[in-house]
Formats: C-alpha cells, sequence, structure tokens
C-alpha cells in the first residue's frame, strides 16, 4: 500500500473512532460524572482525567456532571449518547450497584463496558458541629427510642452509606425500614444539609467529609471500615460495639459497543495513569486505598459485589 494512501486510511479510521486510542499520540476523552459536582465520584473523575492528561495519554478531558437516581440518570444518558464511542469514559462505583438493585431502572451498569476499578473507600458518619450528640452510641440509643427522630443524610437510596445505615438499625434490633433516611444527589448537597444541621448524621466517603472534620465544622464518630484506617482517628462502628462493616468502591467503565482494541487501548491508558504523580498525589490527598483491577477480573468482581449487595440489602430490608 502507497503511504498516501495508507496515511487517508488512517484518517478515515480516526474520523470515524475505529482507530484504536493507543494508535493515537493523543486524545481527546470525555468523562461522565454520573452524580452533581462536589461527591467522590466528582472528585475520582477529575483527578483520573488530570492523571491522564499528566501521562501523555490524553491532550483533554472534558467532564459531564449529571447527578440523580444513584448515577442511574447519568448511566442512562451515558448509554444513549456514547454508543460506540472509544473516547468516552464513565465514572461508576458501588453506590450505582446498590441503585440499580434497588430502583430497578431501564438502564443497567450491564449495558456498558467495564474497565477497571480505581480505589477503595470507607465511610464516615459526621455530626454537625453543635450537635447535642457525642458517639454513635448516643445516636442509636436514641434511634431505638424513636426511629424517626434521627434523621441521617447520605448519598441516593440504595448507597453504601443507606445500606450501612440499614445494617446498624439492624444490628441494633431496629425495624431497618423505619430508619428516616434522606437522599442528596451530590456531596455539596449532603455538606450543606449536615453543616446547616438539617440533618442529625451525615454519612459518605472520608474524603468528600475530610476538609470539614479538620475544621471542625463536623464531627466525626464513626468509620465503616473492619479496622482503623491508617491516618483517620475515627473509631470503627465494630470498636463500638457495632458489628457493620462495608466498603465503596469507586471504578471507571466505557460506552456500550465499543471493539475489543478500543476496550483495550482505553484500560491501557488508565493503566498509564494509575502511575503518574498525579494519580499518587490524589490517593494521599482523598486518603483513598489503591484497589487496581481491570479487564476480566473486574468484570467477574463487580458480578460477585452484585450478587453480595443485593444479599445484603435484602436482609436489611432495602430491597
Amino acid at each position: 500500500m502507497r503511504r498516501d494512501t495508507f496515511l487517508k486510511s488512517l484518517a478515515a479510521l480516526a474520523a470515524t473512532g475505529s482507530l484504536p486510542l493507543s494508535a493515537q499520540a493523543s486524545a481527546n476523552l470525555k468523562m461522565m460524572i454520573p452524580a452533581n459536582p462536589g461527591g467522590g465520584w466528582d472528585g475520582t473523575g477529575r483527578a483520573l482525567g488530570k492523571a491522564l492528561q499528566e501521562s501523555g495519554v490524553a491532550s483533554a478531558v472534558t467532564f459531564e456532571n449529571k447527578g440523580g437516581a444513584g448515577g442511574a440518570i447519568g448511566l442512562a444518558q451515558f448509554f444513549n449518547a456514547s454508543k460506540g464511542d472509544g473516547s468516552a469514559m464513565m465514572v461508576m462505583g458501588a453506590v450505582m450497584l446498590g441503585a440499580i438493585i434497588r430502583n430497578k431502572p431501564p438502564v443497567s451498569v450491564t449495558q456498558v463496558t467495564p474497565l477497571a476499578r480505581l480505589t477503595t473507600e470507607y465511610n464516615v458518619f459526621v455530626l454537625p458541629a453543635n450537635s447535642p450528640y457525642k458517639s454513635m452510641a448516643e445516636v442509636v440509643a436514641q434511634m431505638k427510642k424513636d426511629p424517626g427522630s434521627i434523621k441521617w443524610g447520605g448519598g441516593s437510596a440504595g448507597s453504601t452509606e443507606h445500606i450501612a445505615i440499614a445494617m446498624i438499625a439492624r444490628d441494633a434490633g431496629i425495624d431497618p425500614t423505619k430508619i428516616n433516611y434522606v437522599p442528596f444527589r451530590g456531596g455539596g448537597e449532603a455538606v450543606a444539609a449536615i453543616i446547616g444541621g438539617n440533618v442529625t448524621v451525615g454519612g459518605s466517603g472520608y474524603s468528600e467529609f475530610q476538609t470539614y472534620i479538620d475544621s471542625g465544622k463536623m464531627k466525626a464518630i464513626a468509620m465503616t471500615a473492619g479496622a482503623r484506617v491508617k491516618g483517620i482517628a475515627v473509631p470503627t462502628l465494630k470498636e463500638q460495639g457495632i458489628n457493620v462493616e462495608i466498603g465503596n468502591w469507586r471504578g471507571v467503565y466505557g460506552a456500550a459497543g465499543i471493539t475489543d482494541a478500543q476496550k483495550k487501548a482505553l484500560v491501557d491508558m488508565i493503566t498509564k495513569a494509575t502511575k503518574t504523580k498525579a494519580w499518587a498525589e490524589a490517593l494521599e490527598k482523598n486518603n483513598w486505598t489503591p484497589a487496581f483491577l481491570a479487564g476480566k477480573a473486574f468484570e467477574d468482581f463487580v458480578d460477585n459485589d452484585f450478587a453480595s449487595l443485593r444479599a445484603t440489602m435484602v436482609k436489611s430490608g432495602l430491597v
């Protein structure tokens, strides 16, 4: 094949999106964040975008936030608008699985392409600075007296903090269906509600509340980890006699209908990004635990986590 003919063929492939991203010097990528600004998915997506650019595989990354229904609204938009697009990615995680199990939306994560798990993080429960409560034990004692008097705030229905709260209630002998849970569309809304005293207790990933905990605007009373998290001086639920442990992982998916070559190119790009200084700094800053898992291993992990979460939610009265 003549060189000019070959170059024209490459140009045609690139124009149609058929050229593997690995064959391009760098790419213009799109990142769907199925949550409002200020939350864990938002932070994860933007940190990954920065790392993709620092690694040299992306010349630019554009972001779109579309919150609601535990990520299901953003997922549906991503599915419908990005079919076959090898430059599109979406942040997701355990919260999305819980929301899908609980709400049964028309579009499921099984309809898009699994790429990689990135991190894991445990939830923290916090009180407003002026709360009359001092510990999780006091909160649970009041909930035993009147379940509705404790207003819990967190992510969408079916989020890991929502599941954790139902598990706390069940462990304390309280009907989980009677908990008073207020879901928020993003971390920014939850922060405002907690600091403003509009909820009794707030729950989310530690990174989302860290600034406010450090500044004294929130009082951290419990973590959902099995043991103390290094660098975080907050007792676990288990330390306080509450037999509850649940983690929150985050990952990234590609569009529906992409080719194996496009999928491999995206996984290679994400792998390279996770080895950058920018990504290492994001892990340290947010107290994220690296939990990289790609390809078939990640796909199998999601399938197993779906089954495990469903069993936990059924047992806790959320399904």
